[in-house]
This record gives C-alpha cells, structure tokens and sequence, in this order.
C-alpha cells in the first residue's frame, strides 16, 4: 500500500485497514499532502482506534512539528483524554521535564478558558459554535465537541489534566479530585470518568475510607460518585475490593432511590458475589427508569440465578421486549456472551434479529450461530 492509500484510510477512519497496512510494511510516520503525519490526522479526528493502531506500528506521539507542537501536544489539546492516554504510554519514558512542563500548562490554559473560549482564542473567530454530545471512541466516557472557526476539540480538558497529574505522579488531594468530578456533576462524561479511575488506581485506605460518608450524603451526585467509585474498585482490583464491597452495596441497593445512583450500584454489585443478589435482578426488572432495567442482565449472568432458576429466563424475555434500546441491547450482549444452549436463549436472541440497531443483530446471529440454531442463517444472508 502507498503512502497516500495508507493516508486516505487513516482519514476515512478503517482501523483495521490501516493495522493491515502497517503489517505490510506501510511507514507509520507517513505524512499528507501538507506534511501532517498520520499520528496527528488521527488525533485531529479524534479516532482513538486508528492513532491505537499507528502508536503500535511505531508511529512517534513525541515527532516533533513544524508548529513547535507534537503529538502529544495536540492530543491534550484535543481534549480527549482517551487520546491523551494512548499517546502518553508510547511517549512518558521519554519525556523531559520541560516537556512535562509544556503539557501540564496547555492543559491549564485550556481548562482556564473553557473548551469554547479557548476555541476563540486559538481561532479568532465570532459567532456561535456547534456543540454536540459524543462518546469517545473506547466506550468509556462522553464529551461535548464544540467546532469554531474551522476548529474542533472535546471539551475534556479537566480529564486530560487529571491524567497528565496521574501520569507524572502529582497526587492530587481527594477532595480536589472530587471537585473537579462534581463540578461537571455529570457521570458519564470524561471529567467524571477520569477522577473516578485515577483514585480507583489508588486504591487503598485513603480512597475507601471516604466512601461511606459520600455514601451517606443527602446529595445524590456524592452518591453517584461514590457508587462510581466502588465500582471502579472492584474493575481493577477485584479480589481484595470484592470483599469491602459486599458490605457496601446489597443495603445500599435495597435503600437506595436515585435510579442513576441505583443503576451504578447495581453494575458494581455485578462484580460481587453475595448470597442472594441474584433476587436483585428480578426486584428491578419493571423499575420506571431505563437505566436499572439496563443493568439487571448483567447482575443475572453474574450470579448462578440465570443458569438455575426458570424465572431468570421470564425476565430476561420480558427485558427483550423492552421498549428502550438500549436494555433490549443489554440482554443480547448477556446472551451473546453466555455459552449456555437453553433453548430459551435461542428463542430470545432470534427476536433480535429484526433490530435496528446493526451490531445487536450480528450479535444475535453469532449467539445463535454457537447455538447451531438454524434461525441465523437467513439473517447471516440477509
């Protein structure tokens, strides 16, 4: 493959074409028309996918531009943290400390300004921006993309900031950290995702000792956090989290009322064994909100409720037929990755073969494909 084909599905955003192209011996270090190198035409599109598969072929987030930028540089003034991350595993062995110095500043300016008014700045423009929510490229968090002037960038710059501090060893106090995370007071977006992952990074006496008082706290977005927090916990240290949060999260989920708080409580509980949690599933399974009936097939499969007991199979029908998407989609992804051959499974997925959502269907005829089910192969023609 040329240079100018490896660059036109760098744009066009084909991953996996361009990992193929790398293998065949494609540069990483390719440059546009105007002299860009790839690793930053996948930076400025925000593609966390492509620039993952350029950072593995050797691409160098630290290449130094004809701006004076890098990279590097202009991941964080991105304002993805994701991109940040990726970018700064390749690079932080190698940074000098006027380089740590020159990326914490950006990071600051940016999140003295704002995403927008830094837009202003960096562009000169007038008028209104476009503002758009979108979600990262890893399925971890949400941003705002803000575009003026020509210009885009995510409004995650408190994110990057975090994680640069993280990186670099700066151990922010606790109750700054939790700042930053209340002052978005939104929990799906990467200003509230990245502090929950630096303190669960933390682990230890300093982090859960704060727990019970948010969780206690009459203000639900303390709570949130502190669900969230659990949670992150238990993902990366499992054996030794599990236990704290067993005596945490079944009375909390019993008592608990804010169905996003509810919701986090329960995720985390997916991660917990504990004598009788598979009842959880069924007491949510007609909740009002979405966002906990979402959950409740994935508290199912983590429990031997769904394997054992008929009336698992009942909820996960009805949670197959609910009006939201979205929980319609997280049953197929439990019964897509459960290798049980219940015939109730079949029956299940094989009613998702007419969804409009294109990977819930594939996922479904690869479920019943496992299955040996003859359902899937007219949708697979199809």
């Amino acid at each position: 493959m040329s240079g100018y084909q490896l660059v036109d599905e760098v744009r066009a955003g084909r991953a996996h074409l361009v990992r193929d192209a790398l293998w065949a011996g494609a540069d990483p270090e390719t440059t546009d028309a105007d002299g860009v190198p790839v690793l930053c035409v996948a930076v400025a599109a925000f593609d966390g996918y492509v620039a993952d598969a350029l950072l593995d072929a050797g691409a160098d987030p630290l290449r130094p531009l004809p701006d004076g930028s890098t990279p590097l540089l202009r991941a964080v003034v991105s304002g993805h943290a994701g991109l940040t991350a990726a970018l700064l595993r390749q690079a932080a062995d190698r940074l000098t400390e006027e380089d740590r110095a020159e990326l914490m500043a950006c990071a600051r300016r940016w999140c003295g300004t704002g995403a927008e008014a830094g837009l202003r700045l960096a562009t000169g423009a007038a008028g209104p921006a476009v503002r758009r929510r979108v979600a990262d490229d890893f399925g971890i968090a949400a941003y705002d993309l803000i575009t003026l002037g020509g210009m885009s960038v995510y409004d995650g710059h408190s994110a990057v900031l975090t994680r640069l501090e993280a990186v670099f060893g700066l151990h922010r106090p606790f109750d700054v950290l939790l700042a930053r995370a209340l002052a978005r007071a939104d929990g799906e977006h990467a200003d509230w995702t990245e502090v929950v992952a630096v303190l669960a990074e933390r682990s230890g006496a300093e982090v859960w000792d704060r727990v019970p008082a948010l969780r206690s706290a009459s203000d639900p977005l303390r709570r949130l956090f502190a669900a969230d927090l659990v949670w992150g916990l238990l993902v990366l240290d499992e054996e030794s989290a599990e236990r704290r949060a067993a005596d945490i999260l079944p009375p909390w989920a019993a008592e608990e009322t804010d169905p996003a708080v509810l919701a986090s409580v329960l995720r985390g509980l997916t991660y917990v064994d504990v004598a009788g949690d598979g009842e959880l599933g069924p007491a949510h399974r007609a909740h009002p909100d979405p966002r906990v009936r979402m959950v409740v097939p994935s508290l199912l499969h983590r429990t031997r409720y769904a394997y054992t007991h008929p009336e698992a199979w009942d909820v996960l029908a009805a949670l197959a037929r609910d009006p939201d998407a979205r929980v319609r989609a997280a049953v197929c992804e439990c019964l897509y990755e459960f290798e049980g051959r219940e015939p109730a499974r079949a029956d299940i997925l094989a009613g998702f073969l007419g969804e409009d959502d294109q990977l819930v269907r594939v996922k479904a005829v690869s479920g019943l494909a496992l299955a040996d089910d003859p359902r899937c192969v007219e949708r697979h023609r199809r």
